[in-house]
């Protein structure tokens, strides 16, 4: 009995804490970023270090894309023309990133945003840590970076 009246109040406790996402917030999501770690169903993380690939959000209203990216050493980014069409979907049981390609459909939950960080949950209770990321200038050839 203790048990049950344990779980339950964590239950209430972690869905009281979940931060309600409004549709203003997604124009957060425009951007680059990495992923910063992975914290697995059972509690266990994996940490990101440096990261080459970083993925860039391009959504306006409630469409739009994500396109994998790899940073170079004048700050610039290497894109291909390989994206994921992206649309943010909200209900009431939270709000969700659709991922649509030719070959598959999936989606991600939305757990948090802010300027900084985003974190999204996938169906096999993944959370993805995302930070903001920006071009760096490692050849410090004296030009500004976009």
């Amino acid at each position: 009995m203790k048990n049950t009246f344990m779980i339950l109040v964590l239950s209430l406790l972690f869905v009281s804490c979940k931060q309600e996402i409004k549709p203003a917030d997604v124009a957060k999501l425009n951007g680059y970023w990495e992923i910063e770690k992975v914290v697995f169903d059972k509690g266990e993380e994996k940490a990101y270090g440096m990261n080459e690939n970083f993925d860039f959000f391009k959504i306006k209203g409630t469409k739009g894309t994500r396109t994998k990216v790899m940073a170079q050493l004048d700050g610039t980014f290497l894109t291909t023309d390989t994206f994921e069409n992206v649309s943010v979907r909200f209900t009431d049981k939270g709000t969700f990133l659709d991922y649509n390609t030719d070959y598959a459909k999936w989606s991600e939950e939305l757990i948090s945003i802010s300027d900084e960080q985003f974190v999204v949950k996938n169906d096999q209770n993944k959370e993805y840590y995302y930070k903001k990321a920006g071009p760096i200038n490692i050849l410090n050839d004296g030009k500004k970076t976009k």
